[in-house]
């Protein structure tokens, strides 16, 4: 009987470590799984994660074309291949963490077999196709050019990113016309989600991708190999492009600044942004159109203009304009101070340096080329003058020169950092002013979004002020004695607060020398009730005893 009492697990002690085992598993399983794929954590890197998956696939789908030219892959093949090794690994990595992880996600928790049904989703056959070629052609003999073909499916996982993109932007969008919704792709709004966002991406990628092959075009070796490769990709980026300007033009009416049909449009037109997107396709279509007539070769260099079309996608560039415009007399004021400087410089070098170099200060024209590159401190060296009075006023205009052309870049920056602390002041007002009935709704977050893209602002600083101004709204809040009831039924730790505030108020009175007095006042009172009577008598503070 003893030896049973030994061996046995008793029930207190046995269940315990498997207990803690499958806890601590199921804890980790659910950080890990809130930590990389939920999409709605607080704290989740889901977004980026998937952002760095999709760049990894698009650049996979651009070695694959590289792959098909001959003088560019032979040379390259090793890395090549360990970029292809890379890929692999990425993608299983995420194909079993995602496999791992499933019974912590909503749509598979609730199934007897949560890692079998996911294993079956289209997602997840999605994520094994793309990596099952590869580990297939190390059992099975496979043709280069049909595991090439295989290695396409990669470009299916995108999907896992553009779906519930698209699934988003249909919710949001529902009841409203094709028009609108062209507009909620295309400019920032409320109604653009997380679509709107891809497709800004979407142009990006083609404006540097556009500039990048106008960039390698002058590269002699390259364009030898890849002349007919540049003519396609120009071709598609001015087709992206022409198609991306036909929308901006069809939906700008419903923004309120270009409502009428047709004279909002033409107003649209004439905005520099729209300008710039006419800029990024024109050359090209003159190109083809009369190059028969005329060598118009050298509008290529134009297209480098593509570049211009980032300014829509960030706030500084606006910010910098409203800067200059602000600031116009003062930068205004030093230009010409400037310009009557550079030319006193040029007609004094002209007087002192004609007659020793009559070939380099032929007129003062020709000096005020001297006289520019001397007080910018940039000094080429390819005229100088050798005259004594030459040389001592080219020590004074130096010296003038670092504190003039120094004014206007201080002006522009204190005045840049003045409007972006303003522009942050501009969310943290509005914030406050959304926080006055204690809710951020959804509809006040996505315009708050809105405004910080905009601005240029990220979503780390952004969930900075929202809590910085949840913060202050508590703070006033707890100051608040009279606070509405609805309002402290959806905020209990605010009413816990106030209750703590008011209690302390009422230790304070019960611990004045009168407090009998008051006590008795308190207990005739009438407008008191039995609770509120009792309350007092509950907080008053007992003085201590005293020492025998």
């Amino acid at each position: 009987m003893d030896n049973i009492d030994q061996t046995a697990p008793t029930s207190e002690t046995a269940p315990k470590p498997v207990v803690r085992t499958k806890l601590w598993r199921s804890s980790f399983r659910n950080t890990l799984y809130h930590w990389l794929f939920d999409p709605h954590g607080r704290h989740s890197y889901a977004q980026i994660v998937e952002q760095w998956i999709a760049v990894l696939i698009i650049a996979n789908i651009a070695i694959m074309l590289f792959e098909l030219i001959p003088s560019i892959y032979e040379p390259n093949k090793k890395w090549f291949h360990v970029f292809d090794i890379f890929s692999i690994i990425v993608f299983t990595m995420e194909y079993l963490l995602r496999l791992y992880v499933a019974p912590e996600d909503p749509e598979f928790a609730k199934s007897r077999f949560p890692r079998l049904k996911y294993a079956f989703s289209i997602f997840a056959l999605i994520d094994l196709a793309a990596i099952l070629p590869f580990y297939l052609s190390a059992f099975i003999s496979m043709d280069l050019r049909v595991l090439r073909v295989l290695r396409l499916l990669r470009l299916l996982k995108l999907f896992r990113v553009v779906v519930p993109a698209i699934q988003e932007f249909l919710v949001l969008n529902k009841g409203r016309t094709f028009r609108q919704k062209i507009h909620a792709l295309i400019f920032p709004s409320e109604y653009g989600g997380t679509l709107h966002h891809y497709y800004d991406l979407f142009i990006v990628f083609w404006v540097l991708l556009s500039v990048l092959a106008v960039v390698l075009e002058s590269v002699e070796s390259i364009y030898y190999n890849l002349a007919v490769e540049f003519v396609v990709l120009d071709t598609l980026a001015v087709l992206v492009f022409c198609f991306e300007y036909s929308m901006r033009l069809y939906s700008c009416v419903e923004e309120p600044a270009f409502k009428h049909w047709l004279g909002g449009r033409f107003r649209y037109a004439r905005q520099p942004v729209a300008m710039i997107d006419i800029l990024a396709i024109l050359p090209f279509f003159l190109e083809v159109l009369l190059h028969h007539l005329v060598d118009l070769r050298f509008l290529r260099t134009f297209r480098l203009l593509r570049l211009f079309k980032l300014t829509r996608y960030t706030g500084s560039t606006t910010a910098l304009v409203s800067v200059i415009k602000r600031e116009m007399p003062v930068i205004g004021a030093a230009a010409f101070t400037m310009m009557l400087l550079v030319i006193l410089a040029a007609s004094f070098g002209y007087l002192f340096e004609h007659e020793a170099q009559p070939d380099k200060f032929e007129n003062i024209p020709t000096a005020i080329y001297w006289a520019v590159i001397t007080l910018a401190s940039v000094g080429y060296g390819d005229i100088s003058p050798i005259t004594p009075m030459g040389r001592f006023m080219t020590v004074i205009m130096a010296l003038l020169g670092i504190g003039i052309f120094a004014i206007p870049a201080s002006i522009l920056s204190s005045a840049f950092m003045e409007q972006l602390q303003s522009q942050r002041q501009e969310i943290e007002n509005q914030l406050s002013a959304m926080l006055d009935d204690g809710v951020l709704s959804e509809a006040e977050m996505e315009e708050v979004r809105v405004l910080a893209k905009r601005l240029n602002m990220s979503d780390h600083q952004l969930n900075i002020l929202i809590e910085k101004a949840k913060l202050a709204q508590s703070e006033r809040a707890k100051q608040n004695l009279f606070m509405p009831a609805d309002f402290l039924s959806e905020h209990p730790e605010i009413a816990a607060a106030q209750f703590h505030i008011l209690a302390e108020q009422i230790k304070r009175l019960a611990n004045l020398d009168n407090e009998k007095e008051i006590g008795a006042i308190i207990s005739r009172s009438d407008q008191l009730d039995d609770v509120q009577k009792r309350l007092w008598t509950d907080l008053k503070t007992k003085p201590d005893p005293k020492p025998e």
